[in-house]
């Protein structure tokens, strides 16, 4: 019960996450971490969803729902992305819907995928890149021990202006 927690679970995608994903996909203020530029259709997403059974180790990537445990309702999104067995590493992204945000949910399904990441995957290290101007992300990374190891000047260009993104990093001990 690795990525169960006291208020929420992460969980693989299922079926009837389509309307959730195309949801979460498709709304243009998470376009900027995601790097997306255009809408995805129900008929894509159902395809990756037909493909979300792929281990990570075949994927380089996991994708997981947060799930309130209270509730059973999907609030957000977390992802390992770039795995790279070989050096033990991975990129870390989270995304929680802002009707569930300052509520403690990110932070439980941060910590969840950290220990997983160490424990059952045997990774030595994660990273996450953020958007300077990203205040809440920053101190949620920051608070779970990630480091800044370096800043990316001027490489998030949106809605007309240029941002800085910066790189944290968790090395497990």
């Amino acid at each position: 019960m690795s990525l169960c927690g006291q208020i929420i679970n992460l969980r693989a995608l299922e079926p009837q996450d389509l309307d959730f994903l195309y949801q979460i996909e498709n709304n243009e203020s998470f376009w900027q971490v995601s790097h997306t530029q255009t809408p995805f259709s129900k008929y894509i997403l159902k395809q990756y969803l037909e493909n979300a059974h792929l281990d990570i180790f075949e994927a380089k990537q996991l994708r997981l729902v947060i799930e309130e445990k209270s509730s059973n309702k999907s609030i957000g999104m977390i992802d390992l992305f770039d795995f790279n067995p070989q050096h033990k590493r991975a990129g870390i992204g989270i995304l929680i819907h802002p009707d569930s945000q300052q509520k403690g949910f990110a932070t439980e399904a941060l910590s969840l995928l950290i220990e997983y990441s160490f424990t059952h995957l045997n990774l030595h290290q994660l990273y996450a890149n953020i958007t300077s101007n990203n205040t809440k992300s920053i101190q949620l990374f920051t608070n779970q021990k990630f480091k800044q190891v370096g800043v990316k000047k001027d490489w998030i260009f949106n809605k007309g202006i240029y941002k800085d993104e910066i790189l944290f990093q968790l090395i497990h001990e």
